[in-house]
């Protein structure tokens, strides 16, 4: 049976500029909609409330609308302009309408605690392919950008290797590849090697990072797992930029970075290139889960 979209109340809390386009998106369905902790433009959104804090927002809320960067370690929701990190707990979580549901990239184990024990439904989507890949060339315009500005020499011709494969691993190889860098691809799946080999990429496994990196510019990491630790750092030149695409915890040891000297950037968040374009791609998945809770 579905339901009357004038009949929800949706609360978008955390995020950045891209909650600005979903929650105009989300109050032209005409839901009620609550806003916190993503940056709030001087004019406001038309019909949409902003609230004093997360519980607020959340208080009553029939959805959750978390972002889709990974939380951080310490509980917090992707909120990078918030004065305090937002970390859902069960007393602000317990306001939502029964029986809630949370729609995030992905959660973890403390906020699954949370949810199991009131009853609150989670529904991630950072491994949706078909959303990744319309995130997907906002993500790699905003690595260039950081590649562009923290390194002094050119990316056509520099050795860059993408760690890990998958949908985000992929778009940077090709773009590397397209922009005339020396690509390398290591990856655990040899299906995922075979295909940086047919596209033009040097594939290698995880274990021959160490003795690669010796030759290596750039590392650009797309796995949300340590898979580029001190050995292999220790062996890069010290020029060498280290860029982490992927979700908490990261696939880059940045304490081994931090103490060798090397420069490093956690590019988390970087859809927010183009917010109103990934904003309004997000939302599409974010209505499609909506309207598969109620039909």
């Amino acid at each position: 049976m579905s339901r009357d979209w004038k009949s929800l109340t949706i609360a978008i809390v955390g995020g950045d500029r891209r909650e600005q386009e979903i929650a105009r998106q989300a109050v032209a369905t005409g839901a009620r909609v609550r806003a916190y902790g993503f940056p709030w433009p001087d004019e406001g959104i038309a019909d949409v409330t902003l609230s004093a804090d997360a519980a607020s927002a959340l208080a009553g809320a029939d959805v959750a609308l978390f972002p889709i960067p990974g939380i951080a370690a310490n509980g917090a929701l992707f909120a990078p302009q918030s004065p305090a990190p937002i970390v859902p707990d069960r007393s602000s979580l317990g306001g939502m309408r029964k029986p809630g549901h949370i729609i995030l990239g992905w959660a973890d184990a403390n906020l699954k605690g949370h949810c199991a024990a009131l009853g609150i439904t989670l529904h991630e989507y950072e491994s949706d392919t078909r959303l990744m890949l319309m995130r997907g060339p906002a993500i790699v315009e905003g690595l260039l950008k950081v590649m562009i500005e923290n390194t002094d020499i050119t990316i056509h011709k520099s050795r860059v290797c993408i760690v890990g494969q998958g949908t985000i691993g992929f778009l940077v190889a090709r773009y590397m590849l397209a922009l005339g860098a020396h690509t390398h691809v290591a990856a655990r799946n040899p299906v995922q090697r075979a295909a940086a080999h047919a596209a033009g990429a040097e594939a290698h496994t995880l274990d021959a990072l160490e003795a690669l990196a010796p030759t290596l510019d750039t590392i650009v990491s797309t796995v949300p797992a340590a898979v580029v630790g001190r050995e292999v750092l220790a062996r890069l030149p010290r020029h060498a930029l280290l860029v982490d695409l992927a979700a908490p915890p990261g696939g880059i040891d940045r304490e081994a970075a931090r103490e060798l000297g090397l420069k490093f950037v956690w590019a988390r968040g970087m859809g927010m290139r183009a917010p109103k374009t990934v904003g309004a791609s997000q939302w599409e998945g974010i209505r499609q889960r909506i309207e598969a809770i109620w039909s």
